[in-house]
């Protein structure tokens, strides 16, 4: 394991007031962004300490409506040590979630919505169903950041209108193939998970107009023979 400071120095930003997109995926060596299906079967604990020092270090946790769905999302919940930091540090006890959905095919009454310890948000656009934007109000705050697709420049201004600085996006491959068309993306966490899957699984950008974003090797942290590489955009 990780000593949780050295992590916390690794990946803190040198000013929070200044808008941040950070994405955070774990890969194969082969490339597959799961395994069967899913991403959680390909990280192990020293992974999961850094996915978990990432959201500690968010103001909001951003994701598609799909990632939500297919990874089964509880209530965005820190540990008590995680909000004993954050509340020193001025932050509030747990970051914000924020899913980005277009069809609204999401249930107030999901644990990942209405069990948040912070009023969440949804991210969609004017032509998304009225009857979903009303049931999801009651649990919610929808956005319409769009008039008939969600478009990424109207995201970040209404997380940033909301004081939502530091975003951690942890998905899905759509919503990265979007940030990424955009320009979006100001990091890329990766975490290279030493197996071969083969078969049909996704990367971890799927979707959106090819583009070519150079990026900068910031760090690379090694746990066994699993590596966690830390990316920033050049601007």
């Amino acid at each position: 394991m990780f000593d949780p400071e050295e992590l916390i120095d690794r990946y803190s930003v040198a000013d929070r007031a200044i808008p941040h997109l950070r994405v955070n995926f774990i890969a194969s060596i082969d490339g597959a962004a799961t395994h069967q299906g899913l991403s959680g079967p390909l990280n192990n604990a020293d992974d999961k300490q850094v996915f978990d020092t990432l959201r500690m270090l968010a103001d909001v946790v951003l994701l598609g409506a799909g990632t939500l769905r297919d990874e089964g999302y509880g209530a965005l919940r820190l540990d008590d040590a995680a909000v004993d930091w954050r509340l020193k540090h001025g932050l509030p006890a747990h970051p914000t979630l924020a899913v980005v959905s277009s069809r609204l095919n999401l249930d107030a009454d999901m644990a990942a919505l209405a069990g948040a310890p912070t009023r969440p948000l949804v991210l969609t656009h004017d032509a998304s169903p009225a009857e979903r934007r009303l049931a999801l109000a009651e649990v919610c705050d929808v956005v319409p950041c769009g008039e008939r697709s969600v478009q990424p420049a109207l995201v970040r201004a209404a997380l940033e209108r909301r004081e939502l600085n530091q975003v951690l996006c942890e998905g899905g491959p759509h919503l990265l193939g979007t940030l990424v068309a955009a320009d979006a993306v100001d990091e890329l966490c990766l975490t290279i998970s030493p197996v071969l899957e083969g078969g049909d699984a996704g990367r971890i950008s799927v979707g959106g107009a090819q583009a070519t974003r150079p990026m900068r090797l910031a760090h690379v942290l090694t746990a066994g023979d699993m590596l966690m590489l830390r990316y920033l955009r050049e601007r």
